[in-house]
């Protein structure tokens, strides 16, 4: 990738007992972006251990914060080292790396969206309570935000650095999963609409569990889409561009005359 293109992104992995993981993922990455930042969220394995061959950074929490903290320290370090847009990825290898240059293509064409790599997943026994749950979940965040998304769970994005630093969200470690659903519905406040590129998504290969909980997580997520909804009289014409596939009136911020809110940890 130009030299151009890697001064301006970081990719961002949170981490959390990833050992078996972590290491394929981070060089893999490194094939494409040389600013490669991994947080290591209070880990009792190895994980920070077996990145010591590479030339990744590794930031590294004291105790388990939850992936909102982790991916929310990486994204503060990216800003310090003047980055203009951060790609988060997952950890645990269901995303491959390979597929980044294809959404910072899509980045550069729209840089004023937030760029989602929606896997495709068919429906098995397997799987089906999961992306059931998942499909909820994107219902509930496309009418707060105000236009269709696709696989809004997916933790493979990018996110423009100008968004990023005017965010405005409580994190904590029971909301980890809902700081990345709250990240779409604001930045659709903010004029950064989402934007899905499509990506093949591989079966979890580590012998944990996955972090994400379906019925808990939603929860929460509903929870706090509703009381967003509710504050704005249900938005019915943001449902009604939600499920008609038409977006509000692009008319963006200007992030410029927007004072710069910092993300609190509560």
């Amino acid at each position: 990738m130009d030299e151009e293109r890697q001064q301006q992104y970081a990719v961002v992995i949170p981490a959390f007992n990833e050992e078996s993981t972590i290491y394929a993922v981070a060089e893999q990455a490194l094939k494409h972006l040389k600013h490669v930042i991994v947080i290591d969220d209070g880990s009792t394995d190895r994980t920070a251990q077996v990145l010591q061959q590479l030339p990744v950074t590794v930031l590294q929490n004291t105790a388990n914060c939850g992936k909102a903290a982790s991916l929310w320290k990486g994204f503060q370090y990216s800003e310090q080292q003047g980055m203009t847009a951060v790609i988060a990825l997952d950890g645990d290898g269901q995303h491959s790396p390979e597929d980044i240059p294809r959404l910072i293509t899509q980045a550069e064409a729209t840089p004023h969206r937030i760029i989602i790599g929606a896997r495709r997943r068919p429906w098995t026994r397997q799987t089906w309570h999961r992306i059931f749950a998942n499909r909820v979940a994107d219902f509930w965040v496309s009418w707060a935000s105000g236009h269709p998304i696709a696989d809004s769970q997916s933790g493979f994005r990018i996110y423009p650095m100008p968004l990023i630093t005017h965010l405005n969200i409580r994190i904590n470690r029971e909301r980890s999963f809902v700081f990345e659903s709250e990240i779409l519905v604001e930045g659709a406040r903010l004029g950064y609409w989402s934007l899905a590129v499509p990506i093949e998504s591989e079966p979890r290969q580590a012998p944990r569990p996955s972090y994400f909980r379906p019925v808990v997580d939603i929860a929460r997520i509903t929870l706090m889409i509703a009381g967003k909804l509710l504050s704005e009289g249900l938005a019915p014409r943001n449902l009604y561009h939600a499920l008609f596939g038409q977006p509000l009136a692009e008319q963006r911020t200007n992030l410029q005359d927007v004072p710069s809110s910092r993300t609190s940890h509560q």
